[in-house]
């Protein structure tokens, strides 16, 4: 996970994902500060896991920071988990795992709550600008699930290794698609685990401004490339 000074956050999270471990499906978590923060506190107990910690001299995109941090993996799964995640059930690992496991799966995830209890929209149709017309000004919804929000993902380490990672001239925004449409052009697949988390999203992009340029820079990038439009060729 990626802290952006969010440290308490990520403090308790840990907490929630030692508790929520009853089997000891978790290996390591890699945390990196994006920004300056002092060194988490383990514990009198210690962890039930490894916990490797990354300081950044100068912040880093999500992709760039994810990558870096697949470095550290060495087991057979990589989970892209944002630090506003609450877990809670004890067999969440298990049936993220068991659909992760399946042959040709590319990307297991959990469904997806808001803090109020409404079904959050991870699973999204990919971002062309018909689709951006549909969703925002005509509100209308087609039911293609084409890629997965990053904010939870268990990815076999075999199809990240092969995918490269994401593409990291995506500083924030659309990473995920593109990572997504390059995992399904190889022909892998996404699975939904029977397992649920609450995600307390900010969605800053509609806030800041700083945000929404890098999510315009990023769509103008995700348009101009390759694997959007091959995904939309493939798939017509």
């Amino acid at each position: 996970m990626v802290s952006h000074g969010q440290g308490d956050m990520v403090q308790q999270l840990l907490l929630r994902l030692a508790d929520s471990d009853h089997n000891g499906w978790i290996e390591r978590v890699v945390v990196t500060h994006n920004l300056a923060a002092p060194a988490l506190e383990a514990p009198e107990v210690g962890w039930s896991f490894a916990v490797s910690e990354l300081f950044n001299a100068a912040p880093t995109g999500f992709g760039a920071n994810h990558n870096r941090a697949f470095a550290h993996c060495d087991s057979e799964f990589f989970c892209v988990l944002n630090p506003d995640i609450e877990v809670a059930s004890p067999e969440l690992w298990q049936n993220l795992v068991q659909e992760a496991s399946v042959p040709g799966t590319g990307l297991a995830y959990p469904r997806v709550l808001n803090p109020d209890g409404s079904v959050q929209d991870n699973e999204r149709e990919a971002v062309t600008p018909a689709a951006l017309l549909r969703r925002h000004f005509l509100k209308r919804e087609s039911g293609r699930v084409d890629w997965i929000s990053a904010a939870f993902w268990l990815v076999p380490t075999a199809v990240y290794r092969r995918l490269g990672g994401f593409d990291e001239r995506f500083f924030m925004y659309c990473e995920d698609v593109d990572f997504c449409l390059r995992l399904r052009l190889q022909g892998w697949t996404l699975r939904r685990a029977d397992a649920t988390v609450v995600h307390d999203a900010s969605r800053s992009s509609r806030r800041h401004w700083r945000h929404f340029a890098w999510h315009v820079r990023s769509l103008l990038r995700l348009w101009s490339g390759r694997a959007l439009w091959r995904y939309q060729a493939a798939s017509s």
